[in-house]
């Protein structure tokens, strides 16, 4: 009988608790036990009025832009308590990075016109920049995020609005759960899904007293930008994905721990 790509192998998945399951499914589906320490929990901005305002005018935008599942989930919630309807966005595109966003957009109801190429911010800024000068943009984002996007966009001539969606913070229960995760066994390797996820697990393991990098452990990323800030952090990945997307992380982490 042949044994499963991963059999028995510990692969830490630091999503957010709801985001976690495709990752953790298709680990799970090759053998992997797939070890959950969620470091990301979703929280409103500090202020909500910015987002309020711009929902309450949505349909007064040439172009919105959303960077992430987040993003979109929590511009729905919102505006369902605000009374706000997506129905009359036909005239105003949707620019989304990556194809789960695209998929999270669509479920809400969202008319998708642009998915750029590469699941990056400069890729969806290479493909907006033309012919944007002049047009009314919303960028609607996580409270702590890169400023590639609204600096090369106003640069472009576009009449930008950033708003903050929400921001993330690192759960109360990351360092213990994280301790006894490194206590039930060592892990084969770590997944990181956004520079978010490094930099909280690098936080979690501080408060729990255990060192970071993790001695041993390969870090797998979903990307170049994830990448750069774990190597900002002394962690510099193993591999990274291609496609950055979540079938692509699973890929990388096949070929990592396959080979060992």
């Amino acid at each position: 009988m042949t044994l499963p790509l991963l059999a028995g192998r510990r692969v830490l998945v630091t999503r957010a608790m709801r985001q976690a399951g495709k990752l953790s499914e298709g680990l799970h589906a090759l053998g992997a036990v797939p070890v959950e320490v969620p470091v990301l929990e979703i929280r409103p901005p500090g202020d909500l009025e910015p987002l309020d305002a711009a929902l309450h005018q949505l349909s007064s935008y040439h172009w919105l832009i959303l960077t992430s599942a987040n993003t979109v989930r929590v511009l729905t919630e919102r505006a369902a308590v605000l009374g706000v309807s997506f129905d009359s966005l036909s005239s105003v595109g949707i620019a989304v990075v990556g194809e789960a966003t695209a998929t999270e957009a669509r479920k809400s109801g969202f008319s998708v016109t642009l998915v750029p190429e590469s699941y990056v911010a400069e890729s969806l800024v290479q493909a907006l920049t033309k012919g944007i000068s002049g047009k009314r943009v919303l960028l609607a984002r996580a409270a702590v995020a890169r400023d590639i996007i609204p600096d090369s966009l106003r640069a472009a001539g576009a009449e930008l609005d950033v708003v903050d969606a929400y921001r993330t913070v690192l759960p109360d229960a990351a360092p213990e759960q994280l301790r006894k995760a490194l206590a039930d066994g060592s892990v084969d390797a770590a997944t990181f899904t956004s520079s978010s996820t490094a930099i909280h697990l690098a936080e979690a393991a501080h408060r729990a007293g255990i060192d970071f990098p993790l001695p041993n452990v390969p870090a797998i990323s979903i990307g170049p930008i994830t990448s750069q800030t774990l190597v900002d952090l002394g962690w510099a990945p193993t591999t990274e994905a291609a496609p950055s997307d979540i079938p692509g992380l699973i890929a990388a982490v096949v070929r990592v721990l396959a080979a060992q």
